[in-house]
């Protein structure tokens, strides 16, 4: 059984910036390089620092993903967890086989206002100190672990002072999404590379597209045993022609995943698929939806009362890009109890049967597709009833 973050933490001790081979930080750091060698893990390990709060699972974080670093082929030089005076005080220093530097700097939130001039003031010392040779081969990179919707703060100011070719912007749930593609398919270092240097400060759109595309193919491959309904014990559910699906729901600039829910599922009773939404034309009255906020697990379930129809819907975020509007009823909302997609409850799904639970599993929420009763009834705690 997988050791849990809070268990390793307890074990390692307080992460601080103490000197020394038997510290905190580099037991640590010494376990994630020996032990954390499946991004499945890893990605379990991100989602809970982002999960709790405080000191430690900050810093527990940035190390976390530095680590994320090396499955993308760079070579990491971990930084420190608190600037002092005469030390370069960056988060994480990857170094390419290229020779392309990228600087790190992690931060939880988006909440509190940050001075551009830091980072780029790291990469120039590191310039002076010729561990980088030139801002031509260098690039400052804010992960960024809990994007705020409604802050754009950090990227306002990148483009405001005109440092784009300079600096980008990353959540840590894109950056694991191409750690999990490098590892499933032929993406490759370079192609890392490529992504992360285009222009514009945001790399997400760039990363959320391949990673839907790679889902899409992964989705139509599944075999039939694996999405087909079993006989589920429920009476609502006990129809052998009952059809479970699950759908990812991300915040945005305008509205969280959680807000989404509560205002459609919960107050409007709808939901809303896009035109290329995988399952689109299949949904019909009487199947079973779960909503799942990326990065944090299950927030609800619900029954589709009507099948999809063309038309814009006023309380829909990007209407023109989700027009196919359907009814939905026996919700239940669980957002501040999600259920977490972890190893041990995927080790329980059918969907993992021939799978490794502590492989790469971006490919099961990426894109809305089919759901065994099994595991739709796991995912939403309805096997507990």
């Amino acid at each position: 059984m997988t050791i849990s973050l809070n268990q390793i933490l307890a074990l390692v001790g307080r992460l601080d910036d103490s000197p020394g081979e038997e510290t905190p930080r580099e037991r640590f750091r010494n376990y994630l390089s020996k032990n954390v060698r499946d991004i499945g893990q890893l990605r379990d390990y991100v989602e809970e620092c982002l999960r709790g709060s405080g000191e430690q699972y900050n810093r527990a974080l940035q190390d976390l993903v530095n680590h994320v670093g090396r499955f993308l082929g760079f070579e990491v030089t971990f930084g420190r967890y608190q600037g002092v005076q005469g030390q370069i005080g960056f988060d994480g220093h990857w170094k390419s086989p290229t020779g392309f530097s990228i600087v790190i700097e992690v931060k939880t939130t988006e909440a509190y206002a940050v001075r551009t001039a830091t980072l780029v003031g790291y990469v120039d010392q590191l310039i002076s100190e010729k561990a980088v040779p030139s801002w031509d081969t260098a690039l400052g990179l804010y992960v960024v672990g809990r994007p705020d919707p409604e802050i754009r703060q950090l990227e306002n100011a990148i483009l405001a002072e005109r440092r784009t070719d300079q600096l980008r912007i990353i959540s840590v749930t894109a950056l694991l999404l191409m750690a999990e593609m490098m590892n499933e398919y032929d993406l490759s270092h370079e192609d890392v590379l490529a992504v992360l240097r285009p222009s514009g400060p945001a790399i997400d759109p760039v990363v959320n597209l391949m990673a839907r595309l790679v889902a899409e193919r992964r989705t139509e491959r599944l075999s039939p045993s694996r999405i087909v309904s079993a006989e589920a014990t429920e009476p609502a559910m006990a129809r052998a022609e009952t059809v479970c699906w699950l759908t990812p729901v991300k915040s945005d600039k305008a509205q969280t995943a959680e807000d989404c829910i509560r205002s459609l599922v919960g107050e409007e009773a709808i939901y809303a698929f896009g035109d290329r939404t995988p399952g689109r034309k299949h949904l019909k009255p009487g199947d079973w939806v779960c909503f799942y906020a990326v990065g944090k697990g299950v927030i609800a379930h619900a029954r589709v009362v009507s099948s999809p129809e063309k038309g814009p819907h006023p309380k829909v975020r990007n209407p023109e890009l989700y027009p196919w509007v359907f009814g939905v009823g026996e919700a239940c909302l669980y957002l501040n109890n999600p259920v977490v997609i972890d190893g041990a409850l995927r080790e329980q799904l059918d969907a993992f049967r021939d799978r490794d639970p502590e492989g790469p599993w971006a490919w099961f929420v990426q894109a809305t597709h089919r759901l065994a009763v099994r595991d739709f009834e796991l995912l939403t705690r309805r096997a507990e009833k």
